[in-house]
């Protein structure tokens, strides 16, 4: 009786530890790329500023939130048209990228943030765009019956908003290791059938050719003759 151990085959992809390779070195290179790009780019400062939307003598109260959410929605194109520009020393397209409005769904109030590379630049944006809402509101105050107020003006960041070069690499090797783990398992199936073929025919004898026997003609019995 033959005792030997079965052997066993493994997959093609675990076979074949060179392509393991392919994952650490995508970790390396999203790694390198994210802390290179987080000590590269300029840091990014955010100051914002806040108004609240007030209504008027005989006004219904209520109408100040409804302006609020529609004065959030129009406050760069407010800020655009008006004198924001002239105010925060920056052009209208560096505002329309730059400067996101907020809105509260309780209260009356329009938080206005900007980002800029420098502190001071951003605290200038952020309170041109709440003097231009201020001075847009109080031309048509007569027919919209509310007016905007300023609540709180922008604050001078003491740190950026960014990510940090460890935080940048950190999140690059993260997503290299993704992309590797997705590269091992999309690789094509055809390949993969070549490969356990290949290594089929390498592990059988060569020239062996399995027949099955045939059997041989069974003799034909001798019957006596009749006398």
């Amino acid at each position: 009786m033959n005792t030997s151990p079965r052997r066993t085959h493994l997959p093609a992809g675990l076979r074949a530890p060179g392509r393991w390779a392919v994952l650490p070195a995508a970790v390396l290179a999203g790694a390198v790329l994210g802390g290179g790009y987080g000590a590269l780019k300029a840091p990014q400062y955010a100051a914002t500023s806040y108004v609240i939307v007030v209504p008027a003598e005989k006004s219904d109260p209520a109408a100040a939130l409804g302006f609020a959410q529609a004065y959030g929605r129009v406050a760069t194109d407010i800020a655009v048209t008006g004198d924001a520009q002239v105010w925060a020393g920056v052009t209208a397209d560096t505002l329309r990228r730059n400067v996101q409005a907020a809105t509260s769904p309780d209260a009356p109030m329009i938080s206005i943030t900007a980002t800029a590379d420098k502190p001071a630049k951003a605290v200038s944006m952020a309170d041109g765009v709440a003097r231009a809402l201020i001075l847009n509101s109080t031309h048509v105050a007569g027919s919209t019956g509310v007016k905007v107020v300023q609540f709180s003006r922008a604050t001078k960041p003491v740190a950026p908003v960014s990510p940090s070069a460890p935080l940048s690499a950190l999140v690059g090797g993260c997503a290299g290791g993704l992309l590797g783990c997705l590269a091992l398992l999309v690789r094509p199936k055809r390949a993969a059938a070549r490969g356990e073929a290949r290594h089929s025919r390498q592990a059988s004898p060569s020239g062996a050719v399995s027949s099955a026997a045939v059997p041989a003609p069974a003799a034909a019995a001798h019957q006596p003759e009749a006398v």
